[in-house]
């Protein structure tokens, strides 16, 4: 088996990592490199598999648990990618609420497997209006708790990616940067848009060749983080749809994303993200929610039929059974009499206490 290079890119909810990893393991495909991609989830049915599936490399899932809490099952999949598709280069996504991923993850891969993986700088992804507001001492529209798993995930980084560099023009982005960089001194800032391809082989470069590796650990209250996961309520479910051959399910998606997030804003409820796939044949449309209305974007082409797939992933700051009650809703509202959801995978729930396989005190 040969050693792969193994590429974690974190963040918080919402800041663009499967975007970064779909366009980062085509121009791996580009530059000769054989990519695989690992997903993580508390729970399965992955939007971001269905679509980082589409890119053409190996794809897998870790999913019931998170990266650090079940540190076997990481290793497994990057077993099979190795064994499977020979792979070269992973580049794997942890559960964006997720932080102490140096302590948790790095360190002991760097230990325990560093004869089979080669571990890149750990790369934290910021979206670029939620940080301002973090640098700015606010939770930026989250719950305190989980503005505190934000700022861990700064103080981890090797890496602080500002994506969605095409939101900004460059004195803002320029700005952000020093501002990052003067706030979290111990990481290397890098700007990036993966929509246009700003940025991106620069940070690609760094990755695969930098050796300075989970260089620091960070204190972490696990009450507090613990809390900041469990004040979301996170929803997994996959519906096969029915229509006539006229029915748009790129429309159909966008009305059921639009009617959940006016419902969330009128509590109001912080959006961690929402996530929408919907599929028939060949034919994808993704859409995606990271706050208020203003943030849902749709990506796709129209296209019609009398069968789609469709498969939902939530993260907002409600009850689980709130979140399932308002998904239901409005699903059963956006069908109303013409279209038939039948749930064929649904799982709600509030993450437990994390409690990582391994946690190191030092730096490997």
């Amino acid at each position: 088996m040969n050693t792969q290079r193994i590429i974690f890119i974190g963040g918080f909810l919402g800041a663009g990592k499967t975007t970064l990893m779909f366009e980062a393991a085509k121009r791996l495909a580009a530059r000769g490199k054989r990519a695989g991609l690992i997903t993580n989830d508390q729970a399965p049915e992955l939007v971001d598999t269905t679509l980082l599936r589409t890119t053409g490399s190996e794809v897998t899932e870790v999913s019931g648990s998170c990266f650090c809490c079940n540190f076997p099952g990481l290793v497994s999949a990057i077993g099979k990618l190795a064994t499977e598709a020979n792979t070269e280069v992973i580049l794997a996504e942890p559960v964006g609420s997720c932080t102490d991923l140096s302590a948790t993850i790095i360190q002991p891969l760097k230990d325990k497997k560093g004869g089979d993986v080669s571990v890149a700088p750990l790369s934290v992804l910021v979206d670029p209006k939620r940080v301002a507001g973090i640098l700015d001492g606010n939770s930026a529209g989250l719950h305190d708790s989980s503005a505190y798993i934000f700022r861990k995930q700064l103080e981890e980084a090797d890496f602080i990616l500002v994506t969605k560099a095409d939101t900004l023009d460059d004195a803002a982005l320029s700005a952000l940067g020093v501002r990052l960089a003067s706030a979290y001194p111990k990481a290397e800032v890098f700007v990036v848009s993966a929509r246009q391809g700003t940025g991106l082989d620069a940070w690609l470069d760094a990755v695969m060749t930098r050796a300075d590796t989970g260089t620091h650990l960070t204190e972490v209250d696990y009450d507090t983080y613990a809390e900041g996961e469990a004040v979301l309520g996170w929803l997994n479910a996959t519906y096969t749809l029915a229509g006539n051959a006229g029915t748009d399910w790129k429309a159909f998606a966008e009305t059921l994303l639009d009617a959940l997030s006016r419902e969330f804003d009128a509590m109001p409820a912080a959006v961690g993200h929402v996530k929408l796939a919907v599929s028939s044949g060949a034919s994808l449309a993704t859409l995606n929610l990271v706050g208020t209305r203003e943030t849902l974007e749709v990506h796709g082409t129209a296209f019609h039929g009398t069968a789609a797939t469709l498969t939902l992933n939530a993260r907002v700051q409600m009850t689980p059974e709130q979140l399932e009650t308002i998904v239901r809703g409005q699903m059963a509202k956006t069908c109303a009499t013409t279209i038939t959801a039948q749930p064929i995978a649904w799982r709600c729930l509030s993450p437990g206490y994390p409690n990582p396989t391994y946690r190191y005190d030092t730096v490997v």
